[in-house]
């Protein structure tokens, strides 16, 4: 297996999640690695998912590997475990409380990985530190990054956003940086969203990528490219940043900015109709495109 190349590999724990809405409560196995990772294999692709978990939370593992996924696990002792409240109907506002965290990855934990994409999707800051980046940039793949497992910290055991004083030490070494609005904000006190992903973009990655509540926007250095949702119900909020990137970046492999971005759009538009990661099907995604986009 391990001269095997993937397609994509997302990097990120899993994440046992709470979820309080308007909705009610719910639990969802979350995380970059599931919603990511069970993305790509809705799409075809030869898929690695790296991640730290506790063996009660073996399930998870197992739905991946049912999904044709190979998985690469650390069991810890714990999970990591948020409560994720959306207090408002806005989808971009929601407090996260923290519970447990399953530690920090180690550079033997992608050493004999190979794949075109790396996808690293953190939650908390810490998760990924930078010579696990480092040790990825050496195999001359992809990498994107997400932002939010960068800026969060724990205080008084809920996250927040915090100055990231790193940030220049990370982003030359990214191709493809992802952020939500409210990140994008933070980091760069414009509220303009184009403003932010020029500014972004000045520390290195090649492209920026913003989420918001209604759509995404790409900036590639030159030129910004957008796409909208279009979701019948909002019900699954959570895992939108992740399935917007892993479909981003495989369709980017291939296709112009502008329907790579088409995609990610559409297929988040489905995932957000249903809680937890994207379980339809390729051919749904293609008939939302020809309506829509």
């Amino acid at each position: 297996m391990e001269n095997k190349i993937y397609d994509i590999a997302v990097l990120g724990h899993y994440t046992k999640d709470t979820i309080i809405s308007n909705e009610g409560t719910r639990h969802v196995d979350g995380g970059a690695i599931n919603y990511g990772a069970h993305m790509a294999a809705c799409l075809g692709s030869k898929v690695a998912a790296i991640t730290r978990l506790s063996s009660e939370d073996k399930h998870v593992v197992e739905k991946l590997e049912q999904a044709g996924v190979d998985v690469f696990v650390k069991y810890t002792a714990k999970s990591t475990e948020l409560v994720i409240e959306y207090p408002t109907n806005n989808p971009d506002y929601r407090i996260i409380h923290f519970k447990n965290s399953a530690g920090p990855f180690t550079v033997e934990e992608v050493n004999d990985i190979y794949s075109r994409i790396f996808a690293i999707g953190p939650s908390i800051r810490g998760e990924v530190p930078v010579n696990v980046i480092k040790k990825i940039r050496e195999k001359n793949s992809l990498i994107s990054l997400d932002v939010q497992g960068y800026i969060r910290i724990i205080e008084d055991n809920i996250l927040v956003n915090k100055e990231w004083p790193e940030i220049g030490n990370y982003l030359y070494l990214i191709n493809v940086l992802k952020a939500d609005a409210v990140e994008a904000e933070f980091l760069t006190g414009e509220n303009d969203i184009k403003k932010s992903a020029r500014i972004l973009a000045e520390y290195g990655p090649e492209e920026v990528v913003i989420t918001h509540r209604d759509g995404i926007l790409l900036y590639d250095g030159k030129k910004y490219y957008e796409s909208n949702f279009y979701p019948k119900n909002i019900v699954g909020r959570s895992g939108r940043g992740d399935t917007v990137i892993s479909t981003y970046m495989l369709k980017r492999l291939e296709n112009s900015p502008q329907k790579a971005l088409d995609w990610a759009a559409a297929a988040v538009s489905l995932k957000m109709e249903a809680e937890g990661p994207f379980m339809g099907s390729k051919k749904a995604i293609e008939d939302l495109l020809r309506k829509k986009y």
